[in-house]
Order: structure tokens, then sequence, then C-alpha cells
């Protein structure tokens, strides 16, 4: 039984941005599996991590279509980018993921708020401010790629990355 029904603007931007989701979920793996390849496991680590995070905003922007009672249409998955120069590369890579996943993510509370569909500008909340944290992160990581530039400095980075990543599971953060 559908919840508030929600308007066709809303809900194709919704589907949109979801099947974007599965899509970054996608490009975060190859991110993971240059960097297994080029022995950065911390990086893989969090790329692995990322492709998971993307994958459940996916599965919670289907939710909310569902309890709206639209069925959601999942999209085919284009084929990621999986060449790169270097670990500045990847990480810049990352970085522009999130920023288009931001603009993506505006453009479906822009649909709701010009639809007046109150549910989903609060759904969308969650997301807006998950960005700017991804953002954050993704703007640290390059800063941080693009000061160690030698070898020994990026594997360095690579263990600190993976020291991060246990830490969180450890202790049940992000």
């Amino acid at each position: 039984m559908p919840g508030i029904a929600i308007k066709p603007a809303v809900a194709a931007e919704f589907q949109r941005q979801f099947n974007a989701e599965f899509a970054a979920a996608h490009a975060y793996m190859a991110l993971a599996v240059w960097c297994e390849e080029h022995n950065y496991k911390g990086f893989a680590g969090y790329f692995k991590k990322q492709a998971g995070e993307e994958r459940a905003h996916a599965e919670k922007m289907m939710a909310h279509l569902m309890d709206r009672g639209v069925v959601p249409t999942l999209g085919a998955v284009p084929a990621p980018r999986t060449t790169f120069d270097g670990l500045l590369d990847i990480a810049q890579q990352a970085q522009a993921m999130e920023q288009g996943n931001t603009v993506g993510i505006n453009t479906v509370y822009e649909a709701a708020l010009a639809s007046k569909d109150y549910p989903a500008q609060v759904a969308l909340q969650w997301f807006i401010s998950e960005q700017v944290e991804e953002e954050a992160w993704t703007d640290e990581l390059v800063d941080r790629t693009k000061r160690a530039e030698c070898a020994g400095s990026q594997a360095e980075l690579d263990r600190h990355i993976a020291k991060h990543l246990e830490e969180s599971v450890i202790g049940g953060g992000e």
C-alpha cells in the first residue's frame, strides 16, 4: 500500500540518482581494483568501503520510492574508468565522483522543492549532509596525496588509510 504520493518529476530524479549511486559503487570498485593491482591495500580497502556505502545509499533511495508507491527501475551501470596515471589521479577521480554525486543529489532536492514534496526534502537532507562529509574527505585525500610526492610517502599514506579503516571497524565508527 503506497504512502504519501510522489510527483512524477521527483520520482524520476530519485530514479536517476539511485542508479547514479549504483554507478558510483561500481566506479569505486574500479578504483579499488587499480589500487590492489598497484599494492595500495589501504586505498583499496577504503574504496571498497566506499563502494558499499554507495550501494547502501542507492538502497535507501529505493526504499523511499517504494514507501511512496513507486517501483524502482534499475538501469544499466556504465563501465567505469579503469586506467589511471597514479595515486593522485585516483584521488582526484574519487573527488570528481563525489562532486558529481553532490550535483545529482542537489538536483533531486531541487525537484522536491519545486514540487513542494516535503517527505522527499526531509529524506534528502541526510544525503546532503553526507555529501558535505564525502567531499571534505576526498578534498583531504587529494591534498594528502599531492604532498606524498615520493613512493615512500605514498606507502606511508596508504598505511595511514589502512590504519584509519581498521580503527573505524574496531571502534564501530566511520
